[in-house]
């Protein structure tokens, strides 16, 4: 049954220049399950994953790859859901799936017109490498149906009753991944007459049952299916950076704190804070690392609490942050931009309490400075600038 259709490719994905037009064909994404299991408040299909819902990541792929159409199979009263999923994308079509996945895609391969090839794919399988596709289709030239698969690598055991009762030959089984390519007449027909269990594994099995044959293309390990809840937890990197800036004025009557420190000058930094403009940049640096906003989003210069606090309680509780993210400080670059007071005499006390602040060892902290040869505010004596660079390690 057929819930709406929208109009042609392609807006929101492309394909990449050098990459040669593949043959004409049509797609089937598969996303009518309810997909609890992974954890998520709603269908895993419509969850986010990498910054985007799981259903549009494939979606993105086949539209790029010259899918027309592609449609998809949801559950009922989905729709608003997908729609808000595929906000933004063109050629494709929403089909309310059935009972079975089998059911799902016979739906599915009912709403499209006429085609020659079709790829049939499970939205839980969200990274679709075009080369897959390419794979497939090419596959298609002298067979009615192939898929993606992968070696079995792991010794197999047959399970009776939580006992090994035998074991299987893993040089001549495969692991099964999706799309499946077949010609779309034939898989049209294979299902309309299939006669078998109503929970078909896959397309392939149901093809075979109507006599023909299925080749074997290499399959991606990128095609991994979504089924848990640690499928859908952000993989760390090893390593991220970050970048601090901040500017203060420089005024008569006021202390001067500046790397942790406080520095006898005739002017001192004004600010809500203590106007420590160093740490205020190696705070600003060490929460970009960790993708946590800025120093005024933890410590907004309109809450009085922070009124002639000490920037160390910044710092500190920055690098708590970048601990509880699963990270330390691996390295911290500091340029301190004035031409007065000299910096060189205070560059080892302000190294110190940095990595004291933060837990780290001395020679992970670094400070320069420089001057901007009389220009501008800092060469005038107006005010002082930092910038700083964080690198964190992930523990």
């Amino acid at each position: 049954m057929r819930c709406s259709v929208n109009g042609k490719p392609l807006a929101g994905s492309f394909r990449m220049q050098d990459d040669p037009p593949l043959p004409s064909f049509a797609a089937i994404v598969v996303a009518a399950g309810q997909g609890l299991r992974a954890g998520q408040p709603l269908p895993k299909q419509f969850a986010t994953w990498r910054g985007k819902p799981v259903l549009r990541h494939s979606v993105d792929a086949l539209l790029a790859s010259g899918a027309e159409p592609v449609v998809i199979a949801i559950p009922t009263g989905a729709e608003e859901l997908a729609r808000a999923a595929l906000k933004g994308l063109d050629g494709f079509m929403l089909v309310e799936g059935g009972d079975t996945r089998q059911q799902s895609v016979a739906r599915a391969l009912a709403a499209i017109d006429s085609a020659e090839r079709v790829l049939i794919h499970d939205a839980a399988r969200p990274d679709l490498p075009r080369q897959v596709i390419e794979r497939l289709l090419t596959a298609l030239d002298g067979h009615a149906g192939a898929i993606p698969v992968l070696p079995v690598v792991d010794s197999l055991s047959i399970d009776t009753d939580g006992m090994m009762s035998g074991s299987a030959p893993r040089e001549q089984l495969r692991r099964v991944q999706t799309p499946q390519a077949f010609r779309f007449s034939a898989i049209r027909d294979a299902h309309q007459a299939w006669q078998g269990e109503p929970t078909a594994g896959d397309d392939a099995q149901v093809l075979r049952a109507a006599g023909e044959r299925v080749a074997h293309v290499p399959g991606d390990e990128r095609l991994a299916k979504l089924t848990f809840a640690e499928d859908f937890m952000a993989v760390l990197p090893p390593v991220r950076t970050g970048m601090g800036f901040d500017v203060h004025r420089l005024v008569a009557g006021e202390e001067l704190w500046l790397g942790g420190i406080r520095i006898e000058y005739e002017k001192g930094l004004a600010g809500h804070s203590d106007a420590d403009v160093a740490l205020h940049a190696v705070v600003d640096a060490l929460l970009g690392a960790i993708g946590a906003g800025d120093i005024g989003s933890h410590f907004p210069p309109s809450d009085p609490q922070w009124k002639g606090a000490s920037s160390d309680r910044f710092l500190i509780q920055a690098g708590r942050l970048v601990d509880t993210a699963g990270y330390f400080t691996g390295n911290i670059d500091l340029t301190i931009v004035c031409e007065a007071p000299k910096i060189g005499p205070h560059r080892d006390a302000m190294r110190a309490r940095i990595a004291e602040l933060l837990g780290v060892d001395i020679g992970a902290i670094s400070v320069k400075a420089t001057t901007t040869e009389r220009l501008g505010f800092t060469g005038r004596g107006e005010g002082i600038a930092a910038q700083a660079v964080a690198t964190v390690l992930r523990k």
